[in-house]
């Protein structure tokens, strides 16, 4: 059975990961790198396509492959020219809040919101749904990512 000890602690090298790699955005070699390792360790990419929504997409909002979620994170992809890099805001901090937890034997899903602190101390807040899947070697991979920002309705006056 997957804990909620074992999600926590993938969202946590997840947020660290997401800090880490806006600190390295002046050494974009190094940043690509480290980009890429991040995704191969926490994505499950290897042996599925995995479900990937990210916040800041609109002309091709769905990312299914590696490829696509890599850019997504760091831009510089010329197949989507739309990305420009969303973890090099840089960002200071990322915290969950899971607000619903479903765990299963070798299957979780969370849904909650995460908050991105930038260097300002200002806060962004996402809402997200995240599902895990276990390995034969007991590591929990992502292969559901879905977040969006929280719906603001305008009324006309």
């Amino acid at each position: 059975m997957i804990t909620k000890q074992e999600v926590e602690n993938v969202q946590n090298t997840w947020g660290q990961g997401v800090v880490k790699i806006g600190a390295l955005q002046t050494n974009r070699k190094e940043c690509e790198t480290y980009t890429d390792n991040f995704v191969n360790e926490l994505y499950d990419f290897d042996t599925k396509q995995v479900l990937f929504k990210p916040t800041k997409a609109a002309s091709q909002q769905f990312r299914i492959t590696k490829d696509g979620a890599i850019s997504y994170f760091i831009g510089g992809n010329s197949k989507f020219d739309e990305d420009k890099g969303f973890a090099l805001q840089p960002w200071t901090k990322v915290r969950f809040e899971n607000i619903a937890l479903i765990l299963e034997e070798n299957r979780a899903l969370t849904m909650g919101n995460y908050f991105f602190t930038d260097v300002n101390g200002l806060e962004t807040k996402v809402e997200y749904t995240f599902g895990y899947s276990k390995h034969s070697n007991g590591e929990l991979k992502i292969d559901v990512h879905h977040s969006s920002l929280p719906f603001n309705l305008v009324e006309n006056v």
